[in-house]
């Protein structure tokens, strides 16, 4: 661990899981799609594709990329997010793990895609932002991507202003080597213009020299 307390456990004091797990229960029983995530990165891979949930939570999005037919790990801090993972999906991988330490943890990298949404990185312990980028990177294989969304304003955080810009973010994906493909303003795929309130990224990692992506 960094020693950092992140902001999420700010909020939360790293107890929220069942309180996190019923709000979704609620969306899905009255209607609403609570899957855009994991439709947004199933349309960016080849099936079967191996995928790391960064700052997984209740497990929501890799429990639904797994049952489209992806390989799923997730990595959360909260433990208490983590319980719920477990009991809703035995079978998968659920790590509990810093994400400015995933070097830690024992995984294999060349992962299709590494996703951090829910406003993960606007929740990290602050200045670990540009740690955690470069270690979500490193698990990338050539070609794979990172795709994140977050808040940039306070009507679409947690929080009562945003941490830092999304040039700040793009900065620390450039230090990262990663490059940025696309960029949305929901995971539905509305168009993003400056200044709207929240980002969907999708950063590539580019071939290695010598090798191709």
């Amino acid at each position: 661990m960094t020693g950092k307390r992140d902001r999420w456990a700010e909020l939360t004091g790293g107890r929220a899981g069942e309180q996190y797990a019923r709000r979704f229960a609620r969306l899905a029983e009255s209607g609403h799609d609570i899957h855009g995530e994991a439709a947004f990165c199933d349309a960016l891979l080849e099936p079967a594709a191996r995928v790391l949930d960064a700052g997984c939570g209740t497990g929501r999005v890799a429990i639904r990329l797994a049952e489209l037919g992806h390989r799923c790990t997730g990595v959360d801090v909260d433990s208490s997010m983590l319980a719920v993972a477990r009991r809703e999906a035995p079978a998968q991988e659920w790590l509990l793990g810093d994400l400015a330490r995933t070097d830690s943890l024992g995984l294999e990298p060349d992962f299709d895609l590494v996703l951090a949404a829910g406003n993960v990185i606007p929740l990290l312990a602050a200045g670990t932002e540009a740690d955690v980028i470069g270690q979500l990177s490193a698990l990338l294989r050539p070609g794979g991507l990172l795709v994140t969304g977050m808040g940039l304003d306070a009507a679409h955080l947690p929080l009562t202003e945003a941490p830092f810009g999304l040039a700040d973010f793009d900065e620390w994906c450039v230090r990262a080597g990663l490059a940025l493909r696309q960029r949305y303003a929901t995971w539905s795929g509305d168009p993003y213009v400056p200044g709207c309130g929240y980002a969907v990224s999708v950063h590539v990692c580019p071939a290695r020299e010598g090798g191709v992506a």
